[in-house]
C-alpha cells in the first residue's frame, strides 16, 4: 500500500508533456509566407480539413495572368484527377453497371490493341495500373495528343504490351484516360457532365471541372518555371490529360473534396477497395498511393505534376485530418510536395524547414556561365576559322567531329531521357521544361559547335591551295 501512494505521489511530480500545438489558419499562414519569400513561387492555394469540418482554406500570391490567387481559384490538380476518374468508375460498379474484375473491352469495345493479351485487361487493373500498358512501349507523351478521350482510346490500336496483364505495376497515363472513357461509354455522358453531375455538384465543388487538353487551361491555371530565381509564366507543353490530370479545382473544393472522403462518398465497402494497394504494387490502390509519413503515420494521399503547375493531396485516417495544396510552378521545383510536407510536420507537432535559397539557383548560375563561355569560345573559333583551315589538312579535319558531339546530344536528349528514366517518355519540349538553364547550354554548344566547323570547312575550301604554315 505504502509503495502504491509512493509511486502515485512520484508519478504525479513527473512533468506533464506539452500536448503537440494544434495547427491553426494563422501558423499556416506565415509557414507558407515565409516558403514563398525564400523561394520566390508566385502563388499557391491551400485547404486542411480535420473530419467534416474546415480547418484553412486559403491563397497566396499571383496567377501567371496577374490575378491574386483566392480560395475560389481554380488551378490544375494534374495526376490527383486520377482520385476523381477512379471515383467515377468505383460509382458505375456499386450501381451495379461495372464489375471490377470483367475485362474493359465487356464495356468498351472500341479498347483493342495490336497486342492480343490487351482483351485480358480487366477495369481493376486499369486503375490499379497493372494492366501491361507502359510507357516503355507506348509513347503517350511524345506521340501525336489525341483531343478527345475517344481519341485517346483509339490511338492504342497499334501499341503492345509491357508485360502480361496483372503481373507489374507501372505508373502510366493511358490507364486512366481508359477508365475515363468506360466512364462515357456505360453511363452515356461526356466524362465531364459526368463529373460536374455526380461528383462536383453533388459535393459542391462550384469551381471544378475537367478538361481535355493544354489548350483549354484557362489563364488562372497556367503556371511558371523558375529561371535564376525568377519565376516565369509559360505555357504548359501539348499534351492530353481528361481522365488521368484534367482536373481543375479551387482550395475551396477541394476542401469539400477532403471532407467528402469522410462522409460516405462511396459505401464503406467501396471506400476500402479504393484504398487497397495491389498486391503487385504494395502502394497503389485505386487512384490512391497508401503509406506512411516520415514519422510513421499512416496516410493516403495523390500527388500531380504538370510541366508548369504540381498538386497533391493526403489524408490521414488516425486524426482525420486532410490537406491539399495546388501550386503554379512546374514539376522540376515540387513546390506543392514540399509545402504539403510541411503542413503535414506542423499537423504532427513538429516545426517545417524553409529552404534557405532555391536549390537551383547556384546550377542555373553555373549554366548560365557555361553559356556565355561557350558563346566566347565560338565566337573566338569561328574569327580564327581560316588561320585553323592553313594549319591543317586531310586526315587533320577529322578532330571537326567532337565540335558536333553537343549537336547530336541536343538532337537525342529525349531518348536518352528515356533511358535514364528507365522508359519514361517525353517529348524533347518537355525536357527544356524539366531543365531550361541545362538545355540553354547544350542548344548554345550545339549552335556553337555546329558554327566552328561549317567555318573551318569553308576556310577550308576557301584556303584550297594556299601555302601550309607550319603546325
Amino acid at each position: 500500500m505504502l509503495r502504491t501512494t509512493l509511486a502515485g505521489i512520484f508519478l504525479a511530480l513527473l512533468p506533464v508533456p506539452a500536448p503537440a500545438p494544434a495547427i491553426t489558419p494563422a501558423s499556416v499562414d506565415a509557414f507558407v509566407e515565409s516558403y514563398r519569400e525564400a523561394t520566390g513561387l508566385p502563388g499557391v492555394a491551400l485547404a486542411i480539413t480535420k473530419g467534416t469540418r474546415v480547418v484553412h482554406v486559403a491563397g497566396y500570391g499571383e496567377t501567371s495572368s496577374g490575378e491574386p490567387v483566392t480560395a475560389d481559384t481554380p488551378m490544375a490538380v494534374a495526376s490527383v484527377s486520377k482520385s476523381f476518374t477512379s471515383l467515377a468508375v468505383m460509382q458505375l460498379v456499386e450501381r451495379g453497371d461495372v464489375e471490377l474484375d470483367r475485362p474493359v473491352r465487356a464495356y468498351l469495345p472500341e479498347f483493342a490493341m495490336a497486342d492480343p493479351r490487351a482483351a485480358r485487361i480487366t477495369v481493376r487493373q486499369l486503375l490499379h495500373q497493372t494492366s501491361g500498358m507502359a510507357d516503355s512501349t507506348f509513347h503517350e507523351k511524345s506521340l501525336p495528343q489525341p483531343d478527345t478521350l475517344e481519341g485517346a482510346v483509339a490511338r492504342l490500336k497499334g501499341a503492345r504490351l509491357a508485360t502480361e496483364p496483372g503481373t507489374a505495376f507501372s505508373y502510366h497515363n493511358t490507364n486512366y484516360q481508359v477508365a475515363a472513357r468506360l466512364v462515357e461509354v456505360v453511363s452515356g455522358e461526356p466524362f465531364a457532365a459526368y463529373l460536374r453531375a455526380h461528383v462536383f455538384t453533388p459535393l459542391g465543388m462550384r469551381h471544378s471541372s475537367t478538361i481535355d487538353t493544354d489548350r483549354d487551361l484557362p489563364a488562372a491555371a497556367r503556371g511558371h518555371l523558375y529561371v535564376l530565381g525568377q519565376a516565369i509564366a509559360l505555357p504548359e507543353p501539348a499534351g492530353f490529360g481528361n481522365g488521368s490530370g484534367g482536373v481543375l479545382s479551387s482550395a475551396g473544393d477541394m476542401a469539400r473534396w477532403l471532407i467528402a472522403q469522410n462522409e460516405g462518398i462511396l459505401s464503406p465497402a467501396g471506400v476500402k477497395e479504393m484504398r487497397t494497394p495491389s498486391e503487385q504494387s504494395g502502394t497503389y490502390a485505386l487512384g490512391w498511393f497508401v503509406g506512411e509519413t516520415e514519422r510513421g503515420t499512416p496516410v493516403i494521399e495523390h500527388g500531380g505534376d504538370l510541366f508548369t503547375s504540381t498538386a497533391g493531396q493526403l489524408l490521414m485516417p488516425g486524426s482525420g485530418y486532410g490537406v491539399a495544396v495546388m501550386a503554379n510552378t512546374g514539376m522540376a521545383f515540387a513546390d506543392a510536395e514540399a509545402l504539403m510536407d510541411g503542413i503535414v510536420t506542423m499537423i504532427e507537432g513538429g516545426t517545417p524547414e524553409i529552404p534557405s535559397a532555391p536549390h537551383y539557383l547556384a546550377t542555373d548560375l553555373l549554366f548560365v556561365l557555361l553559356t556565355l563561355v561557350t558563346a566566347g569560345l565560338a565566337v573566338r573559333g569561328v574569327a580564327r576559322s581560316r588561320r585553323w583551315a592553313i594549319r591543317r589538312t586531310g586526315l587533320q579535319r577529322w578532330r571537326l567531329l567532337p565540335y558536333l558531339t553537343p549537336l547530336a546530344l541536343c538532337a537525342s536528349i529525349a531518348p536518352i531521357f528515356r533511358v535514364l528514366a528507365r522508359g519514361g517518355d517525353i517529348m524533347w519540349i518537355q525536357v527544356v521544361y524539366l531543365y531550361p538553364t541545362f538545355m540553354l547550354w547544350l542548344v548554345t554548344a550545339a549552335i556553337a559547335g555546329t558554327a566552328v566547323v561549317t567555318a573551318r570547312l569553308y576556310g577550308a575550301v576557301r584556303t584550297r591551295g594556299a601555302p601550309r604554315s607550319r603546325p
